[in-house]
């Protein structure tokens, strides 16, 4: 299973659903394929977000070698499954998309977490440091989630 985690400018939550769903994949001796990007190419090249790498470190997980990049059409191919953080990434990706099945494969994250009340991550950029620890929490059901589901006999 290949899964893609998708949010902006891939610095802040999607690499932070990144380093999270890896942890949690590891703890359970799950071989997934995991990666991030963002929809736009604000950060290619770029570390994740300071205060990202602070709230994943104090959870025990280090995010610090990951480099933002930018979504691509081969992503459509190569995933088994595109995880959008918002509504915005989630119409983006679709727009992407080359075609009804890759499109298919897109869905938000938090639909993984249907006990939270909110269907979208939100984008803690533009706030303080307790902002990323609730994403973080939020991920961590989300990714829990994601993982009870691929365990179940289908």
């Amino acid at each position: 299973m290949k899964i893609l985690m998708v949010c902006l400018g891939n610095i802040c939550r999607s690499p932070m659903a990144e380093g999270v769903l890896r942890h949690l994949a590891a703890v359970r001796g799950l071989e997934l394929t995991i990666d991030s990007a963002g929809t736009s190419n604000y950060h290619v090249g770029d570390a994740p977000d300071r205060r990202a790498r602070a709230a994943m470190k104090r959870k025990g997980m280090d995010i610090d070698s990951l480099r933002g990049r930018q979504v691509r059409v081969e992503d459509f191919h190569h995933f088994d499954r595109i995880l959008a953080m918002d509504a915005s990434n989630l119409a983006d990706l679709r727009d992407l998309a080359p075609d009804k099945a890759a499109a298919a494969k897109v869905r938000l994250l938090l639909e993984h977490a249907p006990q939270l009340p909110w269907r979208e991550v939100p984008d803690p950029y533009y706030g303080g440091e307790e902002g990323f620890d609730q994403v973080f929490d939020m991920l961590l059901t989300a990714c829990n989630g994601l993982l009870d589901e691929l365990a179940r006999p289908h």
